[in-house]
């Protein structure tokens, strides 16, 4: 729904919830930071955003008081594999192709199926919605489960359903694993939380036959791409030594560069890279604590932003980072884009806090609907609490939320305009039933390893 086709509603008449916390930033207008003001919501969407003084005479069916908080747009976690939360230190320490091809593609073989899906994606949604995130994407096997769990969970979520050349878990070879997606955007397609996007896993796993046909079909439905692109310096070079060309330039040949991809990683960017992503308006995702950890290099950028490209955040699987929380990654981006650029302005902290939020629902084609506090738009928000003695004194409340604060500091989520997080507690799942469960699955995979050695 844009702006202008919001239903008017007087703030005379009642409102379903007025938030009140002491600094508010709606990232749009960028840069502004508001205080004794408040966000009115009505049927899931910002009504407006007033004066403290204002909101004397607004009924409201709730009013919510935060005054040591600031209130942003919900983050974005623009790329992930949610299930995976259940790997999480499974294959610590090790580079990339040998944590692929020795460790995860086994123990996905061997152990991932819809019932392990569910209970990763559970955890990871768990996890995600106290760290304030609001909205994710996913890419990972039995798409349809994941689907269906942010559906019951209520959290926005773009799916983009795997697709890798041989069989995957769930999906006996690449037509399975299409007709699978494509049955869910149908299923999906009018949903007010879920979208899809197809998810070519890479380079290397992906021939140009199925990058061709994921073009021709991304056209007909306007559906967004999603790929692991020039991930590592091993990835380029045997790129150029089997094909001649950089992944990026094979991509170009085949049509797929464009607004609708979303390229995952980019550590390695030339001249011509950057020429090809600016002229094409390909958003890059970047995932900064992955690839510090696998050792996979350094995504440059502040030379992309100063380029005009478009820059969302990720926290990747959380078997390679090891955790979801979108807060330290923020802090991790800003810091490594100043030492990569050998500049301490680069990223500042509302440059950073845009990443991971407007910058995120433009990646994934929702920033009408998400990403930044305006008047039309729904209602994810999220409140952090400034209070405590790590955080004081509070100058600049942005620089706080960017240099002192994590997932700990989030008290209160809203995903359209429903609490999911309050006080600090998840408001619709169970947790110690989850932590159970999860904890069930890793004495059977750590039984399991046990038994092959």
């Amino acid at each position: 729904m844009r702006q202008n086709d919001l239903p008017l509603h007087s703030l005379a008449d009642e409102l379903d919830l007025l938030v009140i916390p002491r600094w508010i930033v709606p990232v749009v207008p960028a840069r502004q930071v508001l205080e004794q003001h408040a966000v009115a919501v009505h049927q899931g969407r910002i009504v407006a955003i007033v004066p403290l003084s204002a909101t004397a005479t607004i009924q409201a069916r709730e009013r919510r008081e935060l005054p040591e908080h600031v209130l942003i747009p919900g983050l974005i976690n623009a790329h992930g594999h949610a299930a995976m939360t259940l790997f999480r230190g499974l294959a610590d320490d090790l580079p990339l192709m040998t944590w692929l091809q020795q460790h995860i593609w086994p123990a996905e073989a061997r152990w991932v199926n819809g019932a392990f899906v569910q209970c990763g994606s559970e955890l990871a949604i768990a996890e995600m919605l106290l760290g304030g995130t609001t909205c994710f994407s996913d890419m990972y096997f039995y798409p349809q489960v994941t689907a269906r769990v942010a559906q019951e969970l209520g959290i926005r979520a773009q799916i983009a359903f795997p697709l890798i050349d041989n069989a995957i878990p769930g999906a006996r070879n690449r037509d399975e694993a299409i007709a699978t997606g494509l049955q869910l955007h149908d299923e999906y397609r009018h949903h007010n939380l879920i979208s899809l996007a197809f998810g070519p896993h890479a380079p290397y796993t992906v021939s140009d036959a199925t990058l061709a046909q994921v073009r021709t079909l991304s056209d007909e439905l306007e559906l967004p791409v999603q790929m692991h692109l020039h991930e590592t310096a091993g990835e380029v070079a045997e790129a150029v030594r089997q094909t001649g060309q950089r992944p990026l330039q094979r991509l170009h040949q085949l049509g797929l560069l464009g607004p609708r991809l979303q390229a995952v990683h980019m550590t390695q960017v030339d001249e011509q890279d950057l020429q090809l992503l600016s002229e094409h308006q390909v958003s890059v995702i970047h995932c900064p604590q992955s690839n510090m950890k696998l050792a996979s290099g350094f995504c440059p950028v502040q030379r992309l932003l100063d380029a005009g490209i478009n820059v969302a955040l990720g926290t990747d699987g959380a078997a390679s980072n090891n955790d979801l929380d979108m807060l330290e990654e923020l802090r991790s981006a800003a810091l490594l884009a100043k030492a990569v650029s050998g500049t301490p302005t680069a990223l500042d902290a509302h440059a950073a806090l845009y990443m991971a939020t407007l910058a995120g629902a433009r990646a994934l084609g929702l920033s009408e609907e998400t990403g930044s506090l305006e008047p039309g738009k729904a209602a994810d928000m999220v409140a952090v609490d400034l209070s405590g003695i790590a955080h004081q004194p509070v100058y600049q409340p942005v620089s706080q939320l960017l240099h002192t604060c994590s997932a700990a500091q989030v008290t209160d989520v809203w995903v359209a305009g429903r609490q999911a997080v309050r006080d600090r507690q998840l408001t619709g799942i169970e947790q110690n039933t989850l932590i159970a469960r999860a904890q069930a699955w890793a004495r059977q995979i750590q039984q399991g390893d046990q038994h092959d050695a």
